[in-house]
């Protein structure tokens, strides 16, 4: 993948909830979903204080785009924390993605929308998150879902793979609350330097938590490289 091949012929596409989301079409994405009530509030009240003082700071001292180079900097170093605490908080955090039947579940849902969603890179099954890295480049589909994400294909596909892996999990736990927590992070893929870190750092996830010693190890990791 050349750098910013794509950056021209890209369709920008807003979706916004609680966070901004911009899904343009046939990008790369960098995509984290995690179990409901997997964070306490406090931790994400105060991860959410430190993230918005730190952009005001910016846009203070920023105009154009520097400003912009600069805020994209904050936003990935606000995941970093904000994933960093999932790790910390998976003894405390619900676990149902270590349950091995729920885990396939999960497992089974992503490759199956596997070239009729997106092309899949890579995935990551931690238990208590989800990585994954998924190419959308010259998929086209209808909307499944009437409402808010149906003008939105990203959007429109993770409230598939959400709900149909939530109905089935939560079968298969004898429960039915709330499944995975309702919004999650997403992140456009801009070139090859930043297609090998994101892919490292999916692959990479369960030996950063110290689970096991080489990623391969690890059952529920997924990697197919794209050109």
């Amino acid at each position: 993948m050349e750098d910013d091949k794509r950056k021209t012929e890209l369709i920008p596409s807003y979706y916004t909830r609680k966070l901004p989301h911009w899904h343009p079409e046939g990008a790369m994405f960098f995509i984290t979903f995690r179990l409901a009530n997997s964070l306490p509030a406090h931790i994400l009240q105060a991860l959410e204080a430190e993230h918005e003082r730190e952009k005001q700071i910016v846009r203070a001292k920023y105009s154009g785009a520097q400003q912009y180079r600069e805020l994209y900097k904050l936003d990935k170093k606000y995941f970093g924390r904000f994933d960093s605490w999932l790790d910390r908080c998976v003894e405390e955090s619900p676990r149902w993605l270590a349950n091995e039947r729920v885990a396939q579940i999960v497992a089974e849902e992503i490759h199956r929308l596997d070239g009729e969603r997106y092309m899949l890179i890579a995935y990551c099954l931690m238990s208590n998150h989800v990585h994954l890295v998924i190419d959308t480049a010259e998929r086209s589909f209808q909307p499944t879902h009437a409402g808010v994400t149906a003008n939105y294909p990203l959007a429109d596909t993770l409230k598939l793979l959400k709900g149909r892996t939530a109905r089935f999990c939560n079968q298969a736990l004898g429960r039915s609350d709330s499944f995975w927590q309702a919004e999650s992070y997403d992140h456009v893929i801009r070139n090859q330097k930043e297609y090998e870190n994101i892919v490292w750092y999916t692959l990479n996830n369960p030996v950063k938590a110290g689970l096991v010693e080489k990623w391969e190890d690890w059952k529920y990791t997924y990697f197919v490289g794209r050109n």
